[in-house]
């Protein structure tokens, strides 16, 4: 299974690609292809193509419209979580996480200037008041070997301090205000630049803060801030846990989790909404733990579409979802055109597209479930690939999809 998940795609920062991203070896899909007659549909020069399908995402563990559903009908938060992730318990954990702000990606790390900075230095853990020198903006960029350049802009940059390994700004807990290549976003605790490789003038942004502090810029970016409480209190719940798996399983020596759909979205202390940071509050620390008491893998997604699919862990279980098709979910069902053109350009291999073949799927729900095997043949020969791989190179919502193709 990609380490990603998949969130609400009608959110101001479009989030559907995430599954398209498989970042590192996690188990794979546990649900084992249904064998049954292949479904084939001929596709000519003229042939006119429609896709009709259910869902948003790959729908494993939470849907995001389902928990609103859920909420709407009376259900808790724990109850929300329980039918979701059967299996799990409840736990506490907190602790401090670290955040690659992929957008900055200068390899300098600039903050606004404001009262109470100060750097501290990770090779001597010494931290230092930085002065008041009229300075709009402070930065830290990367010296000789593994050095860090202090400097502050008055007019130019002047270098202030030259410190001998990876560097941190903090404010004692207020906001700082990070100036990226294509705008501002303010973040909680400190704005490290750290090198992924010791001595190597590239620098990533990183931004070390508490746990539940993290996850107010994290759900207002996942969900809809006029939801039900305990729809984003599942939100905040499942946030919490995924990061908190991360925490365990990080991404690099140097951070633990991304900001984008690659593993959730976070916005920093811009994000934050009253709505979802009394979410966070109401669930201070709650994450859902498996049957070994480490946190659960609780991917989600934006819509399963009335029927989970399986991951291969206990807790990822395919079962139908009453909570999904509520009326204000647009991803439940849906209509998408696709032409041949788009998937020979996907997949050259196959030249000229001929035939689109379904020859597997998951059983479960309409038309049998979701694609799990495909064949698509062409003038160039015949390409084996899966349900989720197409969906994600030709656009659509789910794999969980069948055509209809006239001319």
């Amino acid at each position: 299974m990609p380490r990603t998940r998949t969130s609400l795609p009608a959110l101001p920062l479009v989030a559907m690609t995430a599954a398209a991203l498989t970042l590192a070896a996690l188990p794979a899909e546990a649900a084992a292809p249904v064998a049954r007659k292949s479904e084939v549909w001929t596709i000519t020069p003229t042939s006119t193509i429609a896709v009709d399908g259910h869902g948003y995402g790959h729908g494993r563990g939470m849907s995001q419209y389902g928990s609103e559903g859920a909420a709407r009908q009376g259900l808790t938060s724990a109850q929300i979580m329980d039918f979701y992730y059967p299996g799990t318990t409840t736990g506490q954990l907190g602790g401090q996480v670290r955040v690659w702000i992929t957008a900055d990606n200068d390899s300098n790390t600039i903050v606004v200037a404001r009262p109470g900075l100060k750097v501290r230095d990770l090779a001597t853990r010494t931290k230092t008041p930085l002065p008041d020198k009229g300075a709009t903006k402070w930065r830290l960029a990367a010296g000789s070997g593994t050095k860090t350049l202090v400097s502050f802009f008055k007019g130019r940059w002047v270098t202030w301090k030259t410190l001998k390994g990876d560097a941190e700004l903090s404010a004692g807990g207020q906001p700082i205000t990070l100036v990226l290549p294509h705008g501002k976003v303010a973040y909680r605790g400190a704005l490290a630049s750290r090198a992924p490789k010791p001595g190597k003038p590239k620098r990533r942004t990183v931004n070390r803060l508490p746990l539940d502090s993290y996850l107010k810029g994290v759900v207002p970016r996942e969900t809809f801030t006029s939801w039900h409480p305990a729809a984003l209190e599942s939100q905040a719940i499942a946030a919490r846990t995924y990061a908190a798996y991360e925490m365990q399983n990080p991404l690099s020596s140097i951070y633990q989790i991304c900001d984008t759909t690659s593993c959730q979205v976070y916005g920093g202390f811009t994000a934050e909404y009253a709505s979802t940071n009394a979410a966070v509050d109401a669930t201070a620390g709650q994450v859902r733990r498996d049957a070994e008491g480490t946190p659960a893998f609780t991917q989600f997604s934006s819509s399963n579409g009335g029927w989970s699919a399986a991951g291969s862990v206990p807790y990822l279980v395919a079962q139908q979802d009453p909570y999904d098709g509520w009326s204000g979910n647009p991803n439940t069902t849906w209509t998408l055109p696709l032409t041949a053109g788009n998937v020979e350009k996907n997949y050259p291999a196959v030249g000229t597209l001929t035939s689109i073949a379904v020859d597997s799927r998951d059983g479960n729900g309409e038309w049998g479930g979701r694609a799990t095997t495909m064949t698509l043949t062409g003038t160039g020969g015949s390409v084996q690939t899966t349900g989720e791989d197409f969906r994600l190179r030709v656009g659509l919502k789910s794999s969980w999809f069948t055509l209809r193709v006239t001319g």
